[in-house]
């Protein structure tokens, strides 16, 4: 029993092995199988991995190593190969290995194919799963395969290199653009300033641009004198077409505005005009106004080219005559065109409303240029009045205007470095004030207390100029100008004292025109000290009289007039005595009136450069009283867009500022 036993338990055991060896050699034969069928795709797979990774390193490698070493393990796999047998078991499965089976396998190339089709893609693999069978490449002389290898290379590379060398050109050339631009744009403020006084070393424009000549109106088109039809001659004519495009507005119903029209358009009338036209209510200027009123429409309704063709020439105009070469710096004019012709308006209730302004023409401008400049030429058959050479000043040319007798100027662009550097220097003197300001404050107080008249006013002007930020106002021609006042030329009818208001104390009531006529009304309380100043400056004088009587912001022009008194002795005493120390005495105060005439001159002129260089918007602080510098720090100091705050043109005229002030900036 216990032999059977042992039998039985040997043949059980027997059997279980040879049950588990049947089971591995079916397992293997399967494997084997599924290995067989993906033999040349794994291969394949491997082989292009291998050359992916070479490829990586190939550029490193020069060429005639990395053909050398294709060369032996080429020669090393066909050795291999002939040694071995027939088939072998590789990586579990068994391999055929013969010379048909190896020739038609791909040849090793370090993943350098013939074409792209042979690349197998992840998805289209896990797809078919394992009856996917990759197509066999013949394989070919060592030197065509390094032929393939490289056209290959190139396909390879094109989509991935040429695409990115394509952006890079692009950001380069956009990078050189734009570093051109910057190279471009004149940072003046990081260059040291002129210290003798002057304003440039080279300055070289086209002059102006006038305003095109007047157009007759065509015949159908009359003017009516009394219900009759009337020409007249050109000059009166082109005048009369001023009142008729105002027509519709108000000024024309103002009396002071109609009889200064008709004062001056009788100047320019024929003496046989002039008997006939007498009253301007019996004028009829209706056909004129239809006349402009239709223009005006047609203009509306021009075609896309026909604007156009008017955008081009105004273009023209802005590139040959709008910019200016100063200091080897190309420099943008801010008005390069004269003024038109036409019927003065002014502000408010002016004097001279209604006045003819003239015909700006060449022989009433001074141009102003560098002598090693190309001189702008006038227009055929004309002249200019002066060519001057002044390079302590910075208009570009000049001319008188004949209604107040005011000098006009062309000016350089707000952006230029003339316009940027007055913007700076005023901000940095207002930075100087700030430091100086309390001592000031605490100086005209203790001058309310002053025994001199002329102090006390001044202190009381200053009072009012700091805490009511009103102008100060300038002595002006009786007459010649709007009745506009600032501080400093106050009148008694402007002011009222009121010892108790509206529950407050010592309250001044203001109320005149100031700057443009816009009425100034306010009530506001002031120190006790202030208000009984205000008081003995308004004793025993008239409404009309001025409340600051003692104030003279002209006082060199009275010391102008004590020199031209002390020159006219000088020469009254020279004619009695005829001898040489009475000549040289009228020398010596002609000398000392030249001096006086100059300094004041010159005051004059830097009066009237603060007035021409200030900007269209006066009234906007963000432009003409804020230090720009303190916008552009809180924008960057709170990542605003500076293109927030200002346009651009308000940003080239601020360059130096942004460029300037970082976000910790402080005034």
């Amino acid at each position: 029993m216990a032999f059977r036993s042992a039998v039985t338990h040997k043949h059980k055991d027997k059997h279980k092995d040879k049950e588990h060896r049947h089971r591995d050699h079916k397992k293997d034969k399967e494997r084997e199988k599924f290995k067989h069928s993906n033999s040349e795709h794994k291969e394949y797979s491997d082989k292009k991995h291998k050359d992916k990774e070479k490829l990586k390193y190939s550029n490193s490698s020069s060429d005639k190593h990395r053909d050398k070493h294709k060369e032996k393990r080429r020669e090393e796999k066909i050795k291999s190969l002939h040694d071995r047998p027939k088939k072998q078991k590789e990586n579990g499965y068994v391999r055929d290995t013969s010379p048909a089976a190896i020739k038609s396998e791909p040849e090793e190339d370090n993943g350098f194919y013939p074409c792209l089709q042979h690349k197998i893609s992840k998805r289209e693999y896990d797809d078919k799963e394992c009856e996917y069978k990759p197509k066999k490449v013949k394989a070919e002389h060592d030197k065509k395969a390094q032929k393939r290898k490289h056209e290959y290379e190139e396909d390879e590379l094109d989509e991935d290199i040429k695409p990115k060398k394509k952006t890079k050109d692009k950001k380069v050339t956009e990078g050189k653009k734009t570093k051109k631009e910057e190279e471009e744009k004149w940072k003046w403020w990081e260059e040291e300033r002129y210290t003798d006084g002057s304003k440039w070393r080279f300055l070289e424009h086209k002059g102006p641009v006038f305003a095109p000549l007047y157009e007759p109106l065509p015949d159908k088109v009359k003017f009516y004198y009394d219900g009759k039809p009337m020409k007249l001659n050109s000059l009166a004519e082109e005048v009369a077409t001023f009142f008729a495009k105002m027509l519709d507005h108000e000024y024309t119903t103002k009396d002071i505005f109609r009889k200064n029209f008709l004062k001056d358009w009788r100047k320019e009338m024929t003496s046989e005009e002039k008997s006939k036209i007498t009253d301007l209510n019996k004028c009829d200027f209706s056909e004129m106004n239809d006349y402009f009123k239709a223009q005006s429409e047609a203009r509306k309704q021009m075609s896309k080219e026909e604007k156009q063709k008017i955008k081009e020439e105004n273009e023209r105009l802005l590139q040959e005559y709008g910019f200016c070469i100063m200091d080897n710096h190309k420099e943008r004019i801010g008005n390069f065109r004269t003024e038109p012709p036409g019927l003065f308006r002014g502000r408010g209730d002016h004097p001279k409303m209604g006045m003819l302004k003239r015909r700006i023409r060449p022989e009433d401008v001074i141009i102003n240029c560098s002598k090693d400049s190309k001189h702008p030429k006038p227009p055929p058959g004309t002249k200019w009045k002066e060519v001057r050479h002044d390079n302590k000043v910075t208009w570009l040319a000049s001319w008188t205007e004949n209604i107040q007798g005011s000098i006009k100027y062309i000016m350089l662009n707000p952006s230029s470095r003339i316009k940027g550097e007055k913007d700076w220097q005023k901000y940095e003197t207002a930075r100087r004030l700030k430091k100086c300001v309390d001592h000031i404050r605490s100086q005209y107080r203790d001058d309310w207390k002053s025994k001199e008249m002329r102090i006390r006013q001044r202190a009381v002007a200053l009072y009012f100029i700091d805490k009511l930020a009103l102008r100060a106002g300038n002595e002006k021609e009786e007459g010649e100008t709007a009745d506009t006042v600032g501080c400093c030329s106050l009148r008694v009818e402007h002011v009222k004292l009121h010892p108790k208001m509206d529950d407050q104390e010592y309250v001044v009531e203001f109320d005149f025109l100031g700057k443009d006529s816009i009425r100034y009304y306010n009530k506001i309380p002031v120190e006790k000290r202030v208000f009984k100043n205000l008081q003995l400056f308004l004793e025993n004088k008239q409404p009309e009289d001025d409340l600051f009587d003692r104030l003279n912001i002209d006082e060199k022009q009275n010391q102008l007039s004590a020199a031209r008194k002390q020159l006219k002795a000088a020469k009254a005493d020279h004619k009695a005595s005829h001898d040489d120390k009475s000549k040289k005495a009228v020398e010596v105060k002609r000398k000392a009136v030249q001096r006086i005439e100059e300094h004041l001159m010159k005051l004059q002129m830097q009066a009237t450069d603060r007035e021409e260089n200030k900007q269209i918007a006066l009234g906007t602080s963000k432009l003409n009283y804020l230090d720009p510098r303190i916008s552009v720090a809180w924008c960057k100091k709170w990542g605003v867009p500076i293109e927030k705050i200002y346009n651009k043109t308000q940003r080239e005229k601020f360059a130096w500022a942004i460029d300037m002030a970082e976000k910790d900036y402080e005034f």
